[in-house]
């Protein structure tokens, strides 16, 4: 795969769109998280210093195409111009005249912010009329946003089919470390894969028997991977329908040469609570009125073994029910191991998805992986060797 990116374009004296993905957890009107626009800003700057006007469009939650005061991007804005240091325009409309004058009157290297796309219904249902309406404020279109790019939206598809469209610096980096963990990895690859449930991971483990050498499984989805082998597993979470669907995952796995490593000792309580009572049991001695919350020091010991033999690490997912204490405690050792493996050249680290990032950071470890990515379902998507529409309108022939 090769991405057009801002190598390939001279953006001097350019209106350049760039969606970005500047939906960020809001409190009070206040940002609580800044990262997502922090990331963005390498792309932002280095078009600023190249001579174009900054054309920033982006969604912010989900208003259903209908104008809604509150998820206006309007303190985004202010927030990208505290953070940038720069004056930044706000225009209160994306498309039409609104968007055509704040742009015209802006100069060249300013940032200008348009308002959220998702309040016009177009967005989401990728009109031909709306992509236009957008495309019609540029004259070079940069794909940022990965954490969007499993979209099909005008803004992240449709726009890339009417202007010369290339990928932004974190786009470019995105797909670089996920390409480098999955479709050109150095091997032994490891993928842990954790979470609730199986049921929605299925495509993604179907994919991976295919690319690594051993699936490491945790969280609720042991469980049920447990239960499928003959394991009591007490009051655990459990999708006992899906045994014969787990059963049949390890066999593909075998065929393909991959392990499925489930934990060889748990940690149970009879609460799912701070400070509940705990004990640390054999698979064999699972008491029949507690539930699985963790897994225990053979198995923190039996993963830590393979990582130290392992090159590449996918990771997807908590080990165990990581919100509470005592019950991270496997979580937070293996990605410990994880990120000292990383930090010492011994292996590339790459995460993302759903609570993976908060279970990294719960640990103090995700400073330590080679990539942490903030996509959700883009990144499960990728995972999943799905093809993403946000991706494939920038990739070249």
């Amino acid at each position: 795969m090769r991405l057009k990116t801002l190598d390939d374009v001279d953006v001097a004296n350019k209106r350049v769109l760039v969606r970005v993905d500047f939906n960020v957890p809001m409190r009070d009107g206040k940002i609580t998280d800044t990262t997502r626009i922090d990331r963005a800003m390498e792309t932002l700057e280095e078009l600023s210093s190249k001579g174009a006007k900054v054309v920033i469009l982006s969604h912010f939650g989900r208003p259903k195409g209908e104008v809604v005061a509150d998820l206006s991007l309007k303190p985004i804005a202010d927030a990208l111009a505290e953070i940038s240091g720069k004056s930044v325009a706000f225009a209160d409309d994306c498309i039409g005249d609104v968007a055509k004058q704040t742009i015209d009157a802006a100069a060249w290297g300013s940032f200008i912010v348009l308002q959220n796309v998702r309040f016009h219904p177009g967005e989401e249902k990728n009109l031909d009329t709306f992509a236009a309406d957008l495309a019609a404020n540029g004259d070079i279109f940069v794909s940022d946003a990965f954490s969007t790019a499993h979209r099909a939206h005008a803004s992240t598809e449709g726009v890339a089919h009417i202007l010369p469209s290339v990928a932004g610096r974190l786009m470019q980096t995105e797909i670089k470390a996920l390409s480098g963990a999955l479709e050109t990895p150095q091997h032994p690859v490891i993928a842990v894969v954790g979470g609730a449930k199986v049921s929605t991971k299925m495509a993604v483990l179907g994919h991976l028997t295919e690319k690594v050498d051993q699936i490491v499984i945790g969280g609720g989805m042991a469980n049920t991977f447990l239960y499928a082998n003959g394991v009591d597993i007490g009051k655990s979470l459990c999708e006992k329908e899906m045994a014969d669907d787990a059963r049949a995952i390890v066999e593909i796995a075998a065929k393909s040469g991959c392990e499925i490593v489930l934990p060889l000792d748990v940690v149970v309580a009879d609460t799912f609570a701070e400070g509940a009572r705990s004990e640390t049991v054999g698979l064999n001695d699972v008491p029949s009125d507690m539930m699985i919350l963790d897994i225990g020091p053979k198995s923190i010991a039996d993963l830590q073994l393979r990582l130290k033999s392992a090159r590449t690490v996918l990771w997807n997912g908590p080990l165990g029910a990581f919100e509470v204490s005592p019950f991270d405690g496997g979580t937070n050792a293996v990605a410990k191991s994880v990120a000292e493996l990383t930090r010492a050249g011994q292996l590339l680290s790459v995460a993302g998805g759903g609570d993976t990032i908060s279970a990294l950071v719960n640990a103090g470890a995700k400073d330590g992986f080679s990539y942490v990515s903030s996509a959700g379902g883009a990144f499960l998507e990728w995972i999943e060797g799905k093809t993403l529409p946000g991706v494939a309108v920038i990739i070249t022939e």
